[in-house]
C-alpha cells in the first residue's frame, strides 16, 4: 500500500500556492501551424509573404509577420480549451493594386466568433482579437465577397494564439459524414391528377400547342369543357393543338382526367393577349451536360426521357437546344465545317442537325416544345454562327422550323456594340424583341446576358419573358456554400421585378449528373452537392419565381433526383398565378428566410440552413406579416403539421431546407 505521507510536500505546496498556474502562457504565431492543412483558392499559402512571394503590404504598410493566401481559403485549428486568445491583422494585400473584395469569417465550436464584413484592396488591415477561453476547435474562413475570387490576396498578419500548456495545432479538415438520400416527395398515386399552371397566355390566331400535364396510371382519357372551335384535343393523349382565338380575352377551360382508378378536374384560364410567360418557364436545356457534344439523336433521346421519365406530367415543356447547332468558324472537324449561309443569307446548321424542321416536329409530336440558341454577335459563345445583321432572317427561320423559345446569348457583341452605355447594352435585345413580337408564332424570349445594366430594370419593357441576373451557375465558385447559393442570393435581390410575363432567371439546375463546365470535354457525373444541398436549390428557385430549366442528363435520372425535380407541391408555388417572387425575411447569422405570397392568399416560406451544422431556425408570425395562422403544411413531405401556435421553429441538417405553405386564419 503506498505511502501517503510522500505526497505531504507537494501538497502543501498545492496549499500555499493555490492560484498558481501549472503552465505559464504563451504566444504561437500563425505561420508556426502546419500551414499544408489551409486551403487556397489560388496557390499554396506562403509564410511571411504575398501569395505572389512579394512583401506582405496592407494598406501601404509593410510587414515581416503573416501568411499570404488567397480565397477561398480555410484553416481548421485545434484548440482543446488551452488558448486563451487569437489576435491578427487581416486585409487583401496591395500587389491587386486595389482589386478584390474579402469576407472573414472566424467560427468557434461551430458559432461565429467574428465577421469581417467586405474588405476591399486598398482598405485598411481589419484587426481581429478574440477570446477562446473553452473553445476546442476554430476554424479561420477568408472568401470572396459575392463578386467571385479575383485578386482576392488574403494577408493574415501578426496573427498569433495565446495558450497554456500543449500548443494549438493545424489539423485537416474533418470529413462530412455521407447524408444518405432520403427521398422525401411522395409517389403519385395510381389515380388521375392534372398538375401544371392554371392559367397560360398567348397571342391571337398563332399556333397552339398544350400537353396536359397528368399523372396517374394510363391509359388516361381527357375530355376539355369550353374549348374553342379553333383548338382540337386528343382525348388519349392529353395534347391540345390547333390555333389560339383570333379574339383576345379569357378562356376558362375545365380539364377534365379520367381512368379505371378514378377521375380528376381542374381548371385551366387561357389568357389571349399581348403577354406569354404568365407563369415560369419549364423544360431543360443540353448546355452544362452535353456543352459542343450534341446531335439531333441527342434531343429525340432527350424529349422521349421528359415524357418516360414523367416530368412532362408534372409542366416541365421546353426541349432547348443550347449553343453549337451552327456552323463553326476555324474548325478542322468536318461535322461542323462549311458556308455558315445561304447566298440569300439563311442560317445553316452542322452536320449534327440535318434537319431542324424534322427535329421540331419529333419534339411537337410529344405535347413538348422546342427551344433555340443564338447571339446578337457575329459568333456564339463557343464560336459558332452568330445572328448579327441577320437578326429578322434568322428570327423567321427559328419559327419556321417550329421553335417556341429563344435564348439571346451576348458573346461576341461587345466587338460590335460600339460602346458600353446602357444603350449599347439593350440595343441588340430591343431589336430582338420587336422582331418576334411580329412573327406568326409565339417564342418566349429568354435574354442571356448576365446581368449588365441592372437588365432586371428594363428587359421586360423590351419583350423579354425572362433574363439572366448572373454570370453562369455552371462557373460560379463556392466556398463553404455550393456556388447556387451565391447566385440565388444575387438573384434574391430583384423580387420587385418579377411578374407574370416577365421573370429573374438565375440560370439552370444542375442536380443529377452534370458536367464540369471547367472540363467540357469530360461527359456528366453525379453532383457533388449533398442531398440537403440539392433540396436547397430546388426550393430556393420554386420560391424565386425563376424558370425551372434542368440542365443534367436528363436520359438518366434516378429516383432521388427526380423526387427533387417532381415535387407537384413545390412546383405548384414555383407555378402560382400571382407571379410574385418571394422575398428575402431574413439574412445572416448563417441563416436565409424567403416568402413568396400565393394567389389564395398562403405563404409559401423556406428557412434555409447555411451553416456547417445541424440547428434550430425559427420565425414567426409576425416577421412573415402574419397573424393568427390555421395551417402549416410541409411541402417537400405533402403533409400538414401542427404544433406550430405562434411561429415556425424547426430543426434543419446542414445547408438544408425547410419549405412550407403557411395559410392565415380567416378574420
Amino acid at each position: 500500500m503506498p505511502n501517503p505521507c510522500r505526497f505531504l510536500p507537494f501538497l502543501l505546496i498545492l496549499a500555499i500556492l493555490p492560484s498558481t498556474p501549472l503552465f505559464a502562457e504563451e504566444t504561437i504565431a500563425l505561420h508556426a501551424l502546419d500551414l499544408e492543412h489551409m486551403s487556397s483558392g489560388w496557390g499554396r499559402p506562403v509564410v511571411g509573404k504575398s501569395i505572389e512571394n512579394k512583401p506582405l503590404t496592407l494598406n501601404g504598410e509593410v510587414y515581416t509577420d503573416g501568411v499570404g493566401t488567397h480565397a477561398l481559403s480555410i484553416l481548421h485549428v485545434e484548440l482543446d480549451g488551452r488558448v486563451q486568445e487569437f489576435t491578427a491583422l487581416v486585409g487583401v494585400d496591395d500587389e491587386t493594386e486595389g482589386k478584390g473584395s474579402i469576407e472573414v469569417k472566424i467560427t468557434g465550436d461551430q458559432a461565429v466568433l467574428f465577421e469581417s464584413g467586405p474588405i476591399r484592396g486598398g482598405d485598411p488591415a481589419i484587426p481581429i482579437a478574440i477570446e477562446l477561453e473553452g473553445v476546442k476547435r476554430l476554424v479561420l474562413i477568408a472568401t470572396g465577397s459575392q463578386d467571385g475570387i479575383g485578386y482576392d490576396h488574403v494577408d493574415w498578419v501578426q496573427a498569433q494564439f495565446t495558450y497554456t500548456g500543449e500548443p494549438p495545432k493545424a489539423i485537416p479538415a474533418p470529413s462530412l459524414p455521407p447524408e444518405e438520400k432520403i427521398i422525401l416527395t411522395p409517389k403519385p398515386g395510381p389515380e388521375p391528377k392534372i398538375n401544371g399552371p392554371s392559367l397560360y397566355g398567348c397571342r391571337p390566331d398563332r399556333p397552339f400547342l398544350y400537353r396536359i400535364p397528368c399523372t396517374g396510371t394510363r391509359p388516361i382519357s381527357f375530355a376539355v369543357e369550353n374549348l374553342p372551335k379553333s383548338l382540337q384535343l386528343d382525348p388519349h393523349t392529353g395534347i391540345l393543338t390547333g390555333h389560339t382565338p383570333e379574339a383576345k380575352g379569357e378562356y376558362l377551360l375545365t380539364l377534365h382526367a379520367q381512368s379505371a382508378h378514378g377521375s380528376y378536374s381542374r381548371t385551366l384560364k387561357l389568357v389571349v393577349g399581348d403577354t406569354l410567360a404568365l407563369t415560369p418557364p419549364m423544360g431543360w436545356n443540353h448546355w452544362y451536360s452535353f456543352y459542343d457534344r450534341i446531335s439531333h439523336i441527342l434531343f429525340r433521346e432527350a424529349a422521349d426521357a421528359m415524357i418516360e421519365s414523367g416530368m412532362a406530367d408534372f409542366g416541365y415543356q421546353y426541349v432547348n437546344i443550347d449553343d453549337c447547332w451552327m456552323r463553326k468558324r476555324e474548325t478542322e472537324d468536318p461535322m461542323l465545317q462549311g458556308e455558315p449561309r445561304t447566298a440569300d443569307g439563311t442560317i445553316l446548321t452542322n452536320s449534327h442537325f440535318p434537319d431542324m424542321k424534322d427535329l421540331t416536329d419529333h419534339i411537337h409530336g410529344k405535347g413538348l416544345k422546342a427551344g433555340i440558341y443564338t447571339s446578337p454577335g457575329p459568333w456564339t459563345c463557343a464560336g459558332y454562327t452568330g445572328s448579327y445583321q441577320h437578326e429578322a432572317q434568322d428570327a423567321k427561320t427559328f419559327a419556321a422550323w417550329g421553335f417556341d423559345f429563344l435564348k439571346y446569348d451576348w458573346c461576341s457583341y461587345t466587338s460590335v456594340a460600339g460602346g458600353n452605355s446602357l444603350d449599347h447594352l439593350i440595343q441588340p435585345y430591343r431589336l430582338m424583341g420587336e422582331i418576334l413580337e411580329q412573327l406568326d408564332r409565339d417564342i418566349i424570349y429568354n435574354l442571356c446576358q448576365y446581368g449588365m445594366g441592372d437588365v432586371w430594370t428594363w428587359a421586360g419593357s423590351i419583350g423579354g419573358h425572362c433574363w439572366r441576373t448572373t454570370g453562369d451557375l455552371g462557373l460560379q465558385a463556392g466556398d463553404l456554400l455550393p456556388g447556387f447559393y451565391h447566385i440565388g442570393l444575387s438573384n434574391a435581390q430583384h423580387a420587385a421585378y418579377a411578374k407574370p410575363g416577365q421573370w429573374n432567371d438565375p440560370d439552370y439546375i444542375l442536380i443529377g449528373s452534370v458536367g464540369d463546365a471547367h472540363k467540357q470535354d469530360a461527359p456528366p457525373i453525379p453532383t457533388a452537392l449533398t442531398p440537403n444541398e440539392q433540396y436547397s436549390y430546388m426550393s430556393m428557385w420554386s420560391l424565386m419565381a425563376a424558370p425551372l430549366i434542368y440542365s443534367g442528363d436528363i436520359r438518366h435520372l434516378d429516383e432521388f433526383t427526380l423526387n427533387i425535380l417532381c415535387n407537384a407541391e413545390v412546383i405548384e408555388v414555383n407555378q402560382d398565378p400571382l407571379g410574385k417572387q418571394a422575398a428575402i425575411v431574413r439574412h445572416g447569422d448563417d441563416t436565409l428566410i424567403l416568402a413568396k405570397p400565393l394567389e389564395d392568399g398562403s405563404l409559401s416560406v423556406g428557412l434555409f440552413n447555411l451553416a456547417e451544422a445541424e440547428r434550430t431556425l425559427s420565425v414567426t408570425w409576425p416577421e412573415l406579416g402574419l397573424g393568427a395562422v390555421k395551417r402549416v403544411r410541409d411541402v417537400w413531405r405533402q403533409m400538414d403539421e401542427p404544433g406550430h401556435v405562434q411561429k415556425l421553429e424547426v430543426r434543419i441538417p446542414r445547408h438544408g431546407v425547410k419549405m412550407v405553405r403557411i395559410w392565415p386564419a380567416e378574420e
